[in-house]
């Protein structure tokens, strides 16, 4: 069978200011190794999706940016949002392209260009038997992360019945709950919404046009036009849009150190720190200092007595936070002069 990669790379990644803006966004940064995010998704993903069937959907202007960073993915392949239209849309539209290049048999496997993963060979893996399994049964396959900590800002799902040994229907999706509902999750045995999915496009199709309502008259209307497509949808997550209101939609189980890398604190779990729990780029001195998060490329910081801080030095500019208040970085912005908040 053939199968598509679909990256998802959208988005400016608020919670990483003032690094990330508008024309280089979280994404396009080195945030866990010296290569940018959505370079390591497209290495990590390649080899079991060659570049010429990996599709990567992103705003309009980053396309340029995006080009430069890929020149082996085929400028065909980056396809320009013109207006944000949520993942159910952005998927529907990267369906009905791979279905119209390579008909509905094709697989397509969608990822983000925004995470970490600390074990690439069990991440193909996992995609692998996604792909078997939607392959085989005509599911939609969804890979739940399992869970290493009781986070609750990520979405949770509930596995069901056995569809095949390691493969369970969903019983359901969860919103994220509060800190005290999400140890009882991870207890009970949920996993992750990850957002990793894989399915045969004509499958997916067919069930959005079965259920997605805010999707599914743009696409019948406008399916040779993506500026008409994405002006005549209503916004929605694939989640609510689709896998909610679906009946054959499956989940397995996903263990491969993966992370969202969503704000400053998330650098903890995915790079190496020092022997304190520091984490730094650009030259760090520490003294009875621990659990910081320092970005000061090309400058030195130096921290004495404190703990659990984020420190960000990036064009004559310093954000000195915590690690906690560091995920809500977005009500810190809204409260910012502009002349402060959009930097270039």
């Amino acid at each position: 069978m053939s199968r598509w990669a679909v990256v998802l790379a959208g988005g400016i990644g608020s919670r990483f200011w003032p690094l990330s803006t508008p024309s280089r966004p979280k994404q396009l940064l080195p945030l866990v190794t010296s290569e940018p995010l959505l370079a390591e998704t497209v290495a990590r993903i390649t080899p079991i999706t060659p570049p010429d069937r990996v599709l990567i959907l992103t705003n309009e202007s980053l396309v340029p940016a995006i080009a430069k960073l890929l020149p082996a993915i085929p400028r065909a392949n980056l396809i320009a949002e013109p207006r944000a239209g949520g993942t159910a849309a952005a998927l529907a539209w990267a369906a009905h392209e791979i279905a119209r290049r390579d008909g509905p048999d094709a697989v397509m496997i969608s990822v983000h260009a925004d995470w970490a993963v600390g074990d690439p060979d069990g991440f193909r893996a996992a995609l692998t038997r996604g792909a078997e399994v939607a392959e085989q049964h005509g599911v939609l396959v969804t890979v739940g992360v399992v869970p290493t900590r009781a986070d609750p800002g990520f979405g949770y799902i509930q596995p069901g019945r056995e569809l095949e040994p390691g493969v369970r229907r969903v019983a359901r999706f969860v919103e994220k709950p509060d800190a005290a509902r999400a140890s009882e999750m991870v207890r009970d045995g949920y996993l992750w919404n990850s957002g990793i999915f894989v399915w045969r496009v004509g499958d997916f199709l067919d069930d959005v046009r079965r259920h997605a309502v805010e999707v599914a008259p743009a696409l019948h209307a406008h399916s040779g036009d993506i500026r008409a497509f994405f002006s005549a949808v209503t916004p929605v997550s694939v989640d609510v849009g689709v896998l909610e209101r679906s009946d054959r939609v499956v989940v397995l189980p996903g263990d491969f150190a993966w992370d969202d890398v969503g704000t400053w604190g998330a650098l903890k779990r995915v790079r190496a720190g020092d022997a304190a729990g520091n984490v730094a780029r650009g030259s760090l001195h520490a003294v009875d200092a621990r659990n910081n998060v320092v970005h000061a490329p090309g400058g030195s910081v130096v921290l004495y007595g404190v703990s659990n801080l984020v420190v960000v030095v990036e064009n004559g500019l310093t954000l000195v936070t915590t690690v906690d208040r560091a995920t809500d970085l977005k009500t810190l912005m809204d409260a910012l002069p502009a002349g402060v908040r959009d930097r270039p």
